[in-house]
């Protein structure tokens, strides 16, 4: 099983997994920003983003379903996802692979999501600051679709440990698959 944590830059979705993988049996982070990485290695630095490379998007499919062939469990990806097209790749193909998915939107207001970018004082963060704060209006573009293809939790109130609790209750409603 994957669940896909999505949304934009300073919505939760590093942290929230985090504390997520804390709570399952046997789940790992997978972060398809490698795959991106590695195919710039190969391909060059593309004109937008990685995701607009045709090959991203069948190797997350290809490395989410070896890897869940290989070990099992469960798969928490933290990935922001915000062409249609390009999510409907990803999820057609790991239904052909017969990997279910669970696609959770966090989502938070625009003050919010400015406040987080701005706030967070990690390295990477801090240098890439200005090109979060540039894709807030492209997250709001998507926002239609990614209301109707995913389940959509406001985090702008909620400390990441709740929003996992939230996010685990409603995968394994039962306690299932958790450790508790």
């Amino acid at each position: 099983m994957i669940i896909w944590l999505n949304g934009t830059f300073g919505a939760g979705k590093t942290t929230t997994a985090e504390e997520l993988t804390s709570h399952i049996r046997e789940a790992r982070i997978l972060d398809t920003e490698k795959i991106g990485e590695m195919l710039w290695h190969v391909l060059g630095v593309p004109d937008g983003d990685f995701q607009d490379f045709p090959p991203w998007r069948g190797l997350v499919v290809e490395t989410a379903r070896q890897i869940l062939d290989h070990v099992g469990g469960t798969l928490v990806v933290t990935q922001t996802v915000l062409v249609e097209q390009y999510w409907q790749e990803i999820r057609t193909g790991l239904a052909e692979a017969g990997v279910p998915v669970r696609h959770f939107l966090l989502h938070t207001d625009q003050d919010t999501l400015v406040h987080r970018i701005e706030a967070d004082t990690k390295p990477d963060s801090v240098a890439g600051r200005q090109w979060r704060l540039d894709h807030l209006p492209r997250y709001q573009q998507a926002l239609p679709w990614l209301h109707r293809e995913a389940e959509v939790l406001d985090t702008t109130e909620l400390p990441p440990g709740l929003v996992a609790e939230v996010i685990a209750s409603r995968v394994w409603p039962h306690g299932d698959g958790l450790y508790r």
